[in-house]
């Protein structure tokens, strides 16, 4: 059986798929599918590493842990809009019982989605107002990139927030190899060329072509080299890019208290509480005892309603979001933490311990 076309009305059903934006909620179909999978075959593997969250759509999947039997899930089942035992490393094996249909998402890209429409897309709005980017969603093109999943969630807001705009004509060289670095550039509308040049062509080898989304020039900010290559505008277009000194500041992690689960249970037995940042339905699946749920995208609404005098330890699936809501609270003067690597890593969530 052929994959199929992923109905937006399904992703919107799941959690915490149903907390994403619809721009990013279509950029997530454009890259996801029903599939397909015989009885009998294996989704997952206990122990598996595989950064993907999985959905059963339909059929039979069984839940084992070595030869002990877990639990059987039911596509359509109210507990099937949950995330099939997400846990990384896996903690169960899934095999199909029958013929399932499933989707699999990028956790990381998934994760990434989720903090960026809860921190800080309502504050760069005049960005995306430009009507020279008016029809093209650049930010969330970026924001799938692999390499922007390096960015600290606590610095993407700042990162869009410093950006400048910078029109350009088509012939237009942004960066002319053997240069010194000195920006980092987003196309926002447009097409530009790659091109490098060797001793056997002086007029440059094509490398790539750039379109709406995709990012050049990092590779000399980071590695404190000069230009290796030439970009030039093929079209009419524009760039958004941030200068060298910002470029290195938000690549860096801020100050943050991480705290391994063990300390992390020491301070709630002190009297600090778990501040839980996940979305209302991945709370209502699973959260840890007396934590207080506040979704990230409520922080800055709800800080009155937090005791300056307790300490907190923030705590999503990942770390990503939890670590976002740490930077806010202390930037606020609270005394938060942050778990370090989430609920998933550090086994906690259902059928954890």
């Amino acid at each position: 059986m052929e994959d199929r076309k992923v109905d937006l009305a399904l992703l919107r059903s799941l959690s915490p798929l149903d907390g994403l934006k619809v721009e990013n909620l279509n950029a997530l179909a454009r890259k996801t599918s029903v599939r397909h999978l015989d009885a009998g075959r294996v989704l997952f593997k206990e122990g598996d590493s595989d950064k993907r969250t999985f959905y059963l759509v339909s059929g039979e999947l069984d839940l084992r842990s070595g030869d002990r039997k877990v639990a059987t899930l039911r596509g359509g089942a109210p507990e099937a809009r949950n995330p099939v035992a997400p846990g990384q490393p896996r903690r169960f094996t899934a095999r199909a019982l029958s013929d399932i249909e499933f989707i699999s998402v990028d956790s990381d890209l998934l994760d990434v989605l989720l903090t960026w429409d809860q921190t800080g897309t309502y504050e760069v709005a005049e960005i995306s107002r430009d009507p020279a980017a008016a029809n093209d969603d650049w930010m969330t093109a970026l924001l799938q990139t692999k390499a922007f999943h390096r960015i600290p969630p606590a610095n993407i807001q700042a990162l869009f927030m410093r950006m400048e705009r910078v029109n350009c004509k088509a012939g237009d060289v942004v960066i002319k190899q053997g240069d010194e670095g000195d920006y980092f550039y987003v196309v926002t509308r447009g097409r530009c060329v790659v091109t490098r040049e060797t001793p056997m062509n002086r007029e440059g080898l094509r490398l790539a072509e750039l379109s709406v989304g995709e990012s050049f020039g990092e590779e000399a900010l980071i590695s404190e080299t000069r230009r290796n290559a030439t970009v030039t505008m093929v079209t009419d277009g524009s760039l958004m890019r941030l200068n060298k000194q910002d470029f290195h500041e938000l690549l860096n992690e801020p100050l943050l208290h991480w705290v391994e689960l063990e300390h992390a249970r020491e301070l709630v037995a002190k009297g600090a509480r778990w501040l839980d940042v996940r979305l209302p339905s991945e709370f209502e699946n699973f959260h840890l005892p007396d934590a207080v749920s506040i979704p990230l995208y409520f922080i800055r609404m709800k800080l009155k309603t937090l005791d300056p005098a307790t300490p907190y330890v923030a705590v999503c699936d990942t770390g990503r979001r939890s670590s976002a809501a740490a930077f806010l609270l202390s930037e606020r003067g609270f005394d938060a933490y942050c778990l370090k690597g989430g609920l998933a890593t550090n086994g906690l969530g259902p059928g954890g311990s």
